[in-house]
C-alpha cells in the first residue's frame, strides 16, 4: 500500500490507473479506523482492481460548537487497518491542500440537506458534500462505497452524483455493529 499526501500525486495516480483500464474504487473516511471502515474497503476490493482509501478530518464538516479538535486521530493505526482491509492507495491530504487560502467554493444539496440531522447541524451537509465532491475529482473513482450507518448522507451523496453528472456508482455497505449492538462510529 502506498500512502499519498499530495492532491496533484493522486490525481496523477487515478488517471494513470484508468488510462491502464483499472476501474477504481474510493471509500471516503475520516479516519480513526474500525471494522466498519474495513467492511466498506473489503466491499470495494470486490468492485474494483484499485481501491483508495481517504483519510480526511473535514473542518468544513463541524459547526462552531462541535468537535473538530477533539475527533480522534491515530493515521499509524488507520494504515494498518486500511492496509489489511484491501487498500491500495492511502490519501491522506491536509486541510491547507484541500480548502487552500481563498478558498470559496461550496456544494449544497438545497433541502435534503436541512432535514433530520441537518436541521440540527445546518453546515454539516454542506462540509460533507463539498469534500466528497473534491475527492471525487481528485481519486477519479468509478465507484465509492459509503456505509448505510450514515443513512442521510447516503441519500445526499447519491443526489449530488445524480445531480451533478458524475459518472460514479454509489454502493452501500451494511452498518457493522458492537457486540453490544451499537453501530460502530469513530466517535464511539
Amino acid at each position: 500500500m502506498n500512502t499519498i499526501s499530495s492532491l496533484q500525486e493522486i490525481q496523477q495516480s487515478a488517471e494513470s490507473l484508468r488510462k491502464s483500464g483499472k476501474k477504481v474504487a474510493v471509500v471516503p473516511t475520516m479516519g480513526y479506523l474500525h471494522d466498519g471502515h474495513a467492511s466498506l474497503i473489503r466491499i470495494a476490493r470486490q468492485h474494483a482492481d484499485c481501491v483508495i482509501t481517504t483519510i480526511f478530518v473535514n473542518p468544513l464538516q463541524f459547526g462552531p460548537n462541535e468537535d473538530y479538535t477533539r475527533y480522534p486521530r491515530d493515521i499509524d493505526r488507520d494504515t494498518k487497518i486500511a492496509a489489511a482491509a484491501g487498500t491500495d492507495l492511502l490519501f491522506t491530504p491536509s486541510s491547507e491542500h484541500i480548502y487552500p487560502a481563498g478558498y470559496l467554493t461550496n456544494v449544497s444539496v438545497e433541502h435534503l440537506a436541512t432535514l433530520l440531522e441537518g436541521k440540527f447541524r445546518p453546515t454539516h451537509f454542506k462540509g460533507v458534500t463539498t469534500v466528497v465532491a473534491k475527492l471525487f475529482h481528485l481519486t477519479k473513482p468509478h465507484c465509492a462505497v459509503f456505509g448505510q450507518k450514515d443513512a442521510q448522507q447516503v441519500v445526499i451523496i447519491k443526489k449530488m452524483v445524480k445531480d451533478l453528472n458524475f459518472d460514479i456508482d454509489i454502493i452501500v455497505g451494511p452498518i457493522v455493529r458492537e457486540p453490544d449492538g451499537l453501530a460502530m462510529s469513530s466517535r464511539n
